[in-house]
């Protein structure tokens, strides 16, 4: 079972590590799109701004859960250094607890936003609904809940890229 749950969960990152890059992939696209426009052609397009935007939360929702499983995000550990080593375990529970309770903020909330938001449409993109763009809200919340839950039941995942700790020499 532990085997399976851990099989889905890399399966999950990998959506969310494809779904993040190619968010950030179509960003790098668009705004030089943008400028090129502007600039060049002296007629600004009206939709590459705010579809950088939507694709942004898409990036940053879906994107964050994928670095918090591989424990990639910006972190200050100073403190948690500084203490007796027998009380890191308990402190990594209290702050995978806590992070479980942003999780389940984002998704109870975010339900609720799409729900609120989901017959507004988007004046540049008529045909999308305010709720579709808040939809990377909850879904993160989801794919974060079940990655700390997967670190809190088995542990940390095992990082998919192999490091060397060889010092490099530069003689």
């Amino acid at each position: 079972m532990a085997a399976a749950f851990r099989r889905a969960m890399n399966g999950l990152y990998l959506l969310c590590v494809i779904v993040g890059c190619t968010a950030l992939v179509l960003i790098s696209a668009i705004i030089p799109w943008a400028v090129f426009t502007r600039y060049v052609l002296n007629s600004a397009a009206s939709w590459p701004e705010p579809l950088a935007v939507l694709l942004t939360i898409v990036l940053t929702f879906i994107g964050a859960a994928a670095a918090y499983r591989l424990n990639l995000h910006m972190n200050v550990s100073y403190f948690a250094d500084q203490l007796p080593s027998k009380f890191h375990a308990l402190l990594d529970l209290l702050v995978q607890l806590l992070m479980a309770l942003v999780a389940i903020f984002m998704i109870v909330w975010g339900k609720l936003l799409v729900e609120v938001t989901w017959h507004n449409t988007i004046a540049d993109f008529p045909f999308l609904s305010v709720g579709v763009t808040y939809l990377p809200i909850p879904i993160g919340g989801i794919c974060l809940l079940l990655f700390i839950i997967e670190r809190i039941v088995l542990g940390a995942p095992p990082d998919p890229i192999p490091h060397t700790h060889d010092a490099v020499s530069f003689d």
